[in-house]
């Protein structure tokens, strides 16, 4: 569902365009680094020091620890923005996006499972008064599921796309996987087991 979401998400993302991907580091955020880099984009990351070597390893150029920097002033501008962690306003990412820049919304601050949604419908309902193009990556709602996971299947095949997995839980201790997954530092994704 990670790489379905990264991938509908990017849609329309060519040969030379320039991608940011705000939490870069996280379970979406992975997948989306490395489809944007198989794409042929140009990738900049957003995340947390600690997954700083990650996002450049995964093929990001420019990483910048949301911590330290803010990165809607970093003066440089995106064809697409590509927002999971949430941590910056609609109008603050917008002065990051060219011209016919799309900001794409796919999650929202950690913390329990429904608390992204409130980031999301902020900023679609944001848009329209922000004068770019802001639009909502439903991987639920794809109609060609099959095809998009056809391609995700020859980009993994390729080697261009690798799962991460930071931590593996067994199942009796699900409760300690979805708290640790709440609290919004895994890298990449948290894998329940029998």
């Amino acid at each position: 569902m990670a790489a379905l979401t990264a991938l509908v998400a990017l849609r329309g993302v060519e040969r030379g365009h320039r991608v940011l991907v705000n939490g870069a580091a996280g379970g979406v955020g992975t997948f989306a680094v490395q489809l944007a880099k198989a794409l042929g984009a140009q990738v900049d990351a957003v995340c947390g020091a600690a997954g700083a070597d990650l996002a450049r390893a995964l093929g990001a150029t420019e990483v910048t620890d949301y911590r330290e920097d803010d990165f809607t002033r970093s003066g440089r501008t995106y064809d697409v923005l590509l927002d999971i962690a949430g941590s910056r306003s609609l109008p603050a990412c917008r002065r990051l996006l060219t011209r016919t820049g799309r900001f794409v919304a796919v999650g929202g601050p950690a913390g329990r499972w429904v608390q992204p949604a409130g980031h999301v419908f902020g900023a679609l309902a944001a848009g329209p008064f922000t004068g770019r193009k802001v639009v909502l990556a439903d991987a639920v709602a794809c109609r060609d599921k099959k095809a998009v996971l056809g391609r995700l299947a020859g980009y993994a095949e390729s080697g261009a796309l690798t799962p991460v997995i930071d931590r593996s839980y067994p199942f009796a201790d699900l409760r300690e996987a979805i708290a640790y997954q709440e609290a919004g530092h895994a890298k990449g994704k948290v894998v329940i087991t029998r």
